[in-house]
């Protein structure tokens, strides 16, 4: 498995460990040579042309830097050192961390890459040019050709996103501040009415991070961006939802509603952040969602989930 090892100045300890073992030329050959695989110390005194107590010497300090393990193994004279590279990436940042102010990553997802859903009529897809599959069949959602939906709709039941976890690829360790996701929503009803209210939620790695109420399923005016291939009397647009989880609670529109932190969702435990959006069986106004994509509704986005956070000293 690829290890990266990253380090700021302030290590100095694992630096001076570093420096010593890349300063000689012989070891950098070694670590050459275990690109290749496995190696025995013999092995490698053999390659390199050197007494296999230099070897030893200098595994050791390869192996004191952490970037050489050594095992032993039975062999046909003896036990066997066996040295393998441990380390594929050394990142090394000389810029001092930035404690006092938090930065953003956030991820743009189309609504229609779902990678789990409970749907049932009225219910369906559709993307700019057309409708995709049957109105009012669940075997529409799992088309290939829904990946291309500008628009999703269900009468009940949810969608469910699997984003990257951007925050793990940072070269440097970094704590989440507050993790928020945005969407254009409205309800659904068969045509469209503008007083049917719904209550959507959303959970993101499975935790229930509050539940927005819908006015309604909006469809007395056209979309600003929806298409004009999307006929008159259906839905036309939603609202933008922002949901957010903050270090002292979850937040609706900048309306707290619930006291789930950003630690309880454990972001830096994941290499993805698992977000779903739906109507919970026991919400008092089941009235279903609507999920707008950049191409149509009101807002050019898909769903966006941003992460702030700071760099830790």
């Amino acid at each position: 498995m690829a290890k990266n090892v990253r380090l700021r100045l302030s290590d100095v300890e694992e630096l001076n460990r570093l420096g010593k073992a890349l300063s000689s030329p012989v070891r950098i050959r070694i670590l050459q040579l275990l690109n290749n695989g496995k190696m025995s110390i013999s092995e490698i005194s053999k390659s390199i042309g050197i007494p296999a107590s230099s070897a030893a010497l200098d595994i050791r300090v390869l192996q004191s830097a952490g970037l050489v393990t050594v095992e032993e193994r039975p062999g046909s004279r003896g036990n066997a050192k066996i040295c393998t590279r441990s380390v594929d990436m050394l990142n090394i940042r000389f810029t001092k961390a930035v404690t006092d102010v938090d930065s953003i990553i956030s991820v743009e997802m189309p609504v229609g890459n779902y990678t789990k859903c409970e749907v049932e009529p009225a219910c369906g897809l559709a993307n700019e040019h057309c409708i995709l599959g049957m109105d009012d069949t669940e075997q529409s959602f799992y088309m290939p050709e829904r990946t291309t939906a500008q628009i999703l709709w269900s009468a009940r039941g949810f969608v469910e996103y699997i984003f990257p976890n951007r925050l793990r690829e940072m070269p440097y360790k970094c704590t989440p501040q507050s993790l928020s996701v945005s969407a254009e929503l409205c309800s659904e009803v068969p045509g469209y009415s503008e007083d049917w209210k719904s209550d959507i939620t959303l959970w993101v790695n499975g935790k229930e991070c509050g539940t927005w109420t819908s006015p309604g399923d909006f469809g007395k005016r056209r979309g600003k961006i929806t298409p004009v291939t999307w006929s008159a009397g259906r839905t036309q647009y939603g609202l933008l939802t922002i949901w957010e989880v903050k270090r002292d609670g979850c937040y609706i529109n900048n309306q707290k509603v619930g006291k789930l932190t950003v630690e309880d969702l454990d972001i830096m435990g994941n290499n993805t952040v698992l977000v779903r959006i739906g109507v919970k069986d026991d919400a008092v106004h089941k009235g279903g969602f609507n999920l707008f994509g950049k191409k149509f509704g009101d807002y050019e986005q898909d769903i966006i989930m941003s992460i702030s956070y700071s760099e830790m000293g």
